[in-house]
């Protein structure tokens, strides 16, 4: 079943690039699942994970070993205007001695009892690991018997990590909301200019910029799945009028099969950047007047993008002159890859690079067409490759996530998180002024003069005289050097041979470990080194 399902989710006819096919080819999916177990950014676990935990009321149950929900805990920032439920930690923590004797689905039980009668959360979401796929336990049985007693949605959400990639568990949790979730509360407030936002995780509070936009305009987010959502709000997800997908790797299948059911059209939309935020407001407003609303709509849309767009390019005008002609290495992925591209061009920086990880084809084609002639498109960079480029002077800053920032930092190059764990929201108009001025705080931060300035000392400890900016010289070695401790508390000074190590210790534990010593310079270990490591990259592995 499994199988069948995983075939399904990759064949994707919302994919442009799949409709172009014959029909014999389509089957194949438009995107090919990888290897299970391959190092790919993640486990199917962590990505369901990933798309579902910033909702904020749920609780969220890991069946499995500790260190499943251990590893996979917090893995965004994102934020909640509400509920923190999500961010307590709930797991089976499974260990030996209950797979041995087959306590799995007994344990499971349990820990939904606990939850709904000490929390009384509106749903429970219960996430099937590698260790409990192989077991067999069966966690949809479990969940409707929970759901029958306690009275609360408890939904399954079947996706162990030996499925396949990141991505595929992005698929498998919207598939989950789309037949569990989904069409199950029918509000009382429906309204002609409802949308949803699929693929927004509400990174450190950005779509709380982007929110108030569309309030001006009288369009209602009904549903941010899943930044900052609420369960009932997913519930009701159904009764938007329109669609717009931010990260279409994750969740285009859930808005095409959304259109399929409840007739309701979707557009691919990013907020990074002032054009791109334009253009996703006057696609939601055109899509809402095709759907029934109010064609004023398009006319106050218009209205407020002007006025948005002067007031930001007032802010960004006195960063151009310091950051235009400035190169950057962009080190990300997924939707990333081509809005932040337009992003940056749009302040006059040169991009001379940028990964293309868990992008999609219409992702690559928007960046050939932001690039033109020279798109700098790389799918996998060997960490010595991108030290090699930041060393070089090839770049002026690199954007990227925590995997590669030291790269970056050993290169003496200014480096600038853009993943999920930053602490900066990027999106909408002052999110696009707020990562220009990250950006020129990071270039000109005066550390970088200092680290590529030459000592102030020569190979002889000897000081240069005067030093610059007035920094007192370090005392040269041998010399007293100078101490808080007063004269008189300082430890005497021991005398030879005090304190010195025994030779005949030495040489005993010399001999007794002469068999464990590994010597770095043996040609032996350090071929094996290198063979262990060759295939690892400097690929951040960003998703949107």
């Amino acid at each position: 079943m499994m199988k069948d399902k995983v075939r399904h989710l990759f064949d994707e006819p919302a994919c442009a690039t799949n409709q172009a096919k014959p029909s014999s080819e389509r089957r194949a999916g438009c995107s090919k699942p990888l290897t299970p177990g391959a190092a790919a950014g993640g486990c199917a676990f962590d990505g369901a994970k990933i798309a579902l935990q910033p909702v904020t009321d749920v609780a969220h149950l890991v069946h499995g070993p500790l260190a499943c929900e251990g590893n996979s805990w917090d893995n965004r920032g994102s934020a909640s205007s509400g509920p923190m439920l999500w961010r307590t930690s709930f797991t089976t923590d499974l260990a030996e001695l209950d797979i041995v004797m087959g306590e799995g689905e007994r344990k499971l039980y349990r820990a939904i009892r606990e939850i709904a009668t000490r929390y009384s959360p509106p749903a429970i979401f219960v996430y099937s690991t590698c260790v409990t796929a192989l077991i067999g336990d069966d966690i949809e049985a479990v969940c409707k018997h929970a759901t029958g007693k306690y009275g609360l949605p408890v939904i399954p959400i079947n996706a162990p990590g030996f499925v396949g990639s990141k991505n595929l568990g992005n698929k498998l949790a919207g598939d989950a909301l789309f037949e569990r979730v989904m069409g199950t509360l029918e509000p009382e407030d429906i309204g002609p200019t409802d949308i949803n936002v699929l693929g927004e995780f509400n990174l450190a509070g950005e779509f709380w910029q982007v929110k108030p936009l569309f309030e001006q305009l009288g369009i209602r987010i009904r549903a941010s799945i899943p930044g900052d959502a609420r369960y009932a709000d997913i519930a009701a997800a159904h009764t938007a009028r329109v669609n717009m997908v931010v990260c279409s790797t994750a969740l285009v299948t859930l808005a095409r099969k959304m259109r399929e059911r409840w007739g309701m059209p979707f557009f691919e939309g990013s907020f990074y950047g002032i054009s791109d935020t334009s253009d996703a407001l006057r696609s939601a407003a055109a899509l809402l007047v095709e759907q029934g609303g109010a064609p004023h709509l398009l006319d106050r849309a218009e209205a407020l993008i002007v006025q948005e767009e002067a007031h930001a390019f007032a802010q960004l005008a006195p960063y151009r002159a310091r950051l235009e002609g400035k190169r950057v290495l962009l080190n990300t992925g997924g939707v990333k890859s081509w809005s932040v591209v337009s992003a940056l061009m749009e302040i006059g920086m040169e991009i001379v690079g940028t990964s293309v990880k868990k992008s999609t084809p219409e992702d690559k084609e928007r960046i050939k067409a932001l690039m033109r002639d020279d798109p700098h498109m790389f799918e996998t960079m060997a960490p010595r490759d991108l030290y090699r480029m930041l060393a070089d002077g090839e770049a002026d800053i690199m954007l990227s996530g925590g995997r590669t920032q030291f790269i970056a930092l050993k290169a003496k190059v200014p480096w600038l998180d853009i993943n999920q764990e930053r602490h900066h929201a990027y999106a909408g108009y002052d999110g696009m002024v707020e990562l220009v001025r990250q950006i020129d705080l990071a270039i000109h931060n005066p550390v970088w003069a200092q680290v590529h300035a030459p000592a102030p000392w020569d190979a002889d400890g000897n000081c240069f005289s005067p030093l610059p900016g007035g920094v007192s010289c370090p005392p040269i070695p041998g010399e007293a050097s100078s101490s808080p401790i007063p004269m008189g508390e300082r430890s005497a000074p021991e005398a030879p041979g005090e304190g010195a190590e025994d030779p005949a210790f030495a040489a005993r534990h010399r001999r007794k470990f002469a068999g464990t010593r590994v010597d770095n310079t043996d040609p032996d270990f350090l071929a094996h080194h290198r063979k262990k490591f060759t295939s690892a990259t400097g690929d951040d592995m960003g998703e949107c």
